[in-house]
């Protein structure tokens, strides 16, 4: 479980706007049995929607999302081919990291989360991270289109895809600028009655006395969808409080989210205090009011308590196992050919 939780420090999920929609790919390389986890997994995400599925374990890529049924068998047996074929480069890979290091033994991991963003106004963006035991180890840098190394361990590798041999960034610069994006639209067009429906939020505000002087505040949204939204605490409806305690956005096992933001406060019956939530299922800001009697039931947050564990245990593993696809320019897949990645 270490693992898990170093891994998210690193392969955080990147944050898209109301409309934008996001492809997300993860692979995965584990050094040794032993851990619970394929020694490779690759797993496919459009926004939060996980869309497929290839490991070690299982042999082959197989769809997750019901409506990437859409997909035929040639479109399948693609993704399996790739994926055999990118399982042993990232084996590989891991254990050369692991001899950077100057490691021999234990459970190491080799990680590359990469894809891309259509935004709203219509612009694109891409990238490509590595990340080794949880930790940066290099990244595409999308001005230049080289790579970047996090770690002195990674300037070996570095140097060689950057080479005018290799120059595997001008590769992958044209997987996230035009392979990357008309893949995203076509699963877009799959998956949008799901993708692109709207939950209203729920909004709990409680409040806590500290002190004689102090008063912690509380305010939990949740049950919403999509993703983004922007939650803050006000005092007397114009001044805007910076927040001291912010959750991260967490999904609920029904594809909706939670967040909670908190605030200490000076104890002033003078001053007023509300929540405001801006949302892209609401036609206006949501304000709650803070009162001494509204107060959050204790089974309530009891609740939200289990559910945010289990779903930072649940990200843990989804981060650790989840691996991607790279790309391969043909009609039937999305991913990445044994080319694209090159041995580190």
């Amino acid at each position: 479980m270490e693992l898990f939780a170093a891994l998210l420090i690193s392969m955080t999920i990147i944050g898209v706007h109301s409309d934008s929609h996001i492809l997300r790919y993860f692979y995965t390389a584990v050094s040794a049995p032993g851990s619970g986890l394929p020694e490779f997994s690759s797993l496919g995400y459009v926004d939060d929607q996980q869309i497929d599925l290839y490991s070690s374990d299982i042999g082959r890529a197989h769809p997750v999302a019901p409506w990437m049924n859409k997909e035929g068998q040639e479109y399948w047996d693609e993704q399996t081919q790739v994926s055999k074929a990118t399982e042993p480069v990232f084996k590989h890979n891991v254990r050369t990291v692991m001899s950077r290091f100057n490691q021999t033994g234990g459970i190491h991991s080799f990680q590359l989360m990469y894809g891309c963003e259509l935004r709203d106004d219509g612009t694109t963006a891409g990238y490509y991270q590595y990340g080794y035991d949880g930790r940066d180890l290099m990244s595409l840098e999308t001005q230049s289109w080289i790579y970047i190394p996090t770690m002195n361990e990674a300037q070996i590798t570095t140097q060689r895809w950057n080479s005018p041999e290799v120059r595997k960034g001008e590769r992958d610069k044209n997987y996230v600028q035009n392979i990357c994006i008309e893949w995203l639209k076509k699963y877009i067009e799959y998956g949008r009655e799901g993708l692109e429906r709207r939950v209203r939020p729920e909004v709990k505000v409680w409040g806590h006395r500290q002190s004689d002087d102090v008063t912690r505040l509380q305010c939990l949204v949740y049950g919403f969808h999509p993703r983004p939204v922007d939650v803050k605490w006000m005092r007397n409806g114009k001044d805007h409080i910076p927040s001291n305690e912010m959750t991260p956005t967490l999904p609920h096992p029904d594809g909706t989210y939670q967040i909670r933001v908190g605030v200490e406060v000076p104890t002033k019956e003078a001053d007023t205090y509300s929540c405001q939530v801006e949302h892209s299922s609401l036609e206006e800001v949501l304000t709650k009011k803070y009162g001494p009697d509204n107060g959050l039931p204790l089974t309530l947050i009891i609740a939200c308590a289990v559910v945010a564990i289990a779903v930072a245990v649940g990200v843990g593993i989804f981060c650790y196992k989840k691996k991607g696809k790279g790309y391969k320019t043909t009609n039937t897949s999305d991913t990445s050919s044994d080319s694209s990645n090159p041995k580190a």
